[in-house]
């Protein structure tokens, strides 16, 4: 019993507790830029045209992108390989990213967001799974079992029959559970630069370093031996750090287009966006 029931000293506590731990927002290179996304405020729509001229034409702005530049897409199971670093033809929520900005710093970045044309052809919204079900038409994606159907699953184990009929009372009903994400105190960020070699570091706030490294080497074509994913210490996570996530194909596109580090750092507002459910914590 020398250490269960002990109080012992955290690895890291020292680092944390005087400040000099290096969280992804904290890496700071030379030469760095800083990358912001725009995200559609429709819930569903073709996007019909995105023009970027004018942002372009803004002091400081140093490179702008779009779906088209991402026409290779990924997705953290086999069976849903439907993600695209930016929108590419269709925007499926409030939040997707439809173009990224690059510029010498974050504010200017921020400013020639407003500067983007993006005109959207609005679809039906599907507010409700009930919505969903009913209406086959217009599919969100392509693949599923039917419809706006994903997936139709029915699990027996057993001999459900007899179990039934040996139950003292048998209850059944269809049950909603109010949505909820994670709220850690450090926002997602990343930076991503090429090496010393031409090849591609990425430092994430990110808990699935081998997660991300794989949909990097899909999403922008590269050799996973040519790519290395860095997990910073996360300021929290609790699950919602657990995806490869679209600002992290961003910022590597555009570090290895430019040959500069880009930075990026998603507001509260953003972490919101690209939630994907809550991992169970007690």
């Amino acid at each position: 019993m020398n250490i269960i029931g002990k109080p012992r000293r955290r690895v890291d506590g020292r680092a944390k507790v005087t400040g000099r731990t290096t969280f992804a927002d904290d890496v700071m290179l030379p030469r760095m830029l800083h990358c912001k996304l725009l995200r559609s405020t429709v819930p569903h729509a073709r996007i019909v045209r995105i023009d970027v001229t004018r942002a372009l034409a803004r002091p400081g702005v140093h490179l702008a992108l779009t779906g088209r530049d991402f026409p290779v897409s990924y997705g953290i199971l086999p069976v849903s390989q439907d993600e695209h670093a930016l929108a590419v033809d269709r925007v499926r929520f409030v939040g997707d990213p439809v173009a990224a900005i690059i510029a010498r710093d974050e504010l200017t970045a921020f400013e020639a967001l407003d500067f983007i044309d993006v005109e959207y052809e609005p679809l039906h919204t599907f507010a409700d799974p009930e919505d969903s079900l009913s209406r086959p038409e217009p599919r969100i994606h392509e693949y599923g079992d039917a419809g706006n159907i994903h997936k139709a699953v029915s699990l027996r184990f057993g001999d459900v029959a007899q179990a039934f009929a040996d139950a003292d009372r048998v209850f059944e009903d269809t049950f909603f559970y109010q949505g909820n994400t994670h709220l850690p105190i450090e926002q997602h960020a990343a930076v991503a630069a090429r090496d010393a070699d031409g090849k591609l570091v990425l430092w994430s706030s990110t808990q699935t370093p081998h997660y991300v490294h794989r949909a990097l080497a899909k999403a922008l074509t590269l050799p996973a031996a040519h790519i290395r994913v860095i997990a910073t210490p996360n300021g929290g996570g609790f699950g919602g750090k657990s995806d490869p996530f679209n600002h992290e194909m961003v910022v590597a596109k555009a570090a290895l287009m430019l040959d500069r580090p880009v930075k990026i750092c998603l507001t509260r507002e953003e972490v919101f966006y690209c939630h994907r459910g809550a991992a169970t914590r007690s």
